[in-house]
């Protein structure tokens, strides 16, 4: 076994544990779509890893020539995996930021209703005791 495959399976399983995690966890925007595309392209890897050959497999299914442009391939769907995971992360930012502002804009409403109620209790008590 050569290091980049213990590297490639270190990095797959963190991948996987980690959407597993975040589904189990039921966080915000964590999908059974996501967690399956998450299993199918980082299992995928982690079998490329361990089974270099199967890349022959995968290059005969789609028409590829040699080994090379099928792993080429695999390349680019590390990469889309990588952009998944940006775009997951951004999603979250997006969500947290949103529930802030909500919050904020909740706590400026709540202060200004109880500013006008002391204001109505001041003027009430003006005319009474006018």
């Amino acid at each position: 076994m050569h290091l980049y495959q213990v590297v490639m399976v270190a990095i797959s399983s963190v991948m996987l544990y980690l959407g597993i995690k975040e589904f189990a966890n039921r966080e915000t925007g964590q999908t059974l779509l996501k967690l399956s595309v998450r299993v199918t392209v980082w299992g995928g890897m982690t079998l490329i890893a361990i089974y270099p050959d199967s890349t022959l497999f995968i290059a005969r299914v789609l028409g590829v020539v040699d080994n090379f442009n099928a792993v080429v391939m695999m390349g680019f769907l590390l990469v889309f995996m990588l952009i998944f995971k940006l775009l997951s992360a951004i999603e979250k930012v997006e969500q947290n930021i949103s529930e802030l502002t909500r919050k904020e804009a909740l706590s400026e409403a709540h202060e200004r209703i109880e500013q006008l109620r002391q204001e109505i209790k001041e003027k009430k008590k003006q005319r009474e005791q006018a």
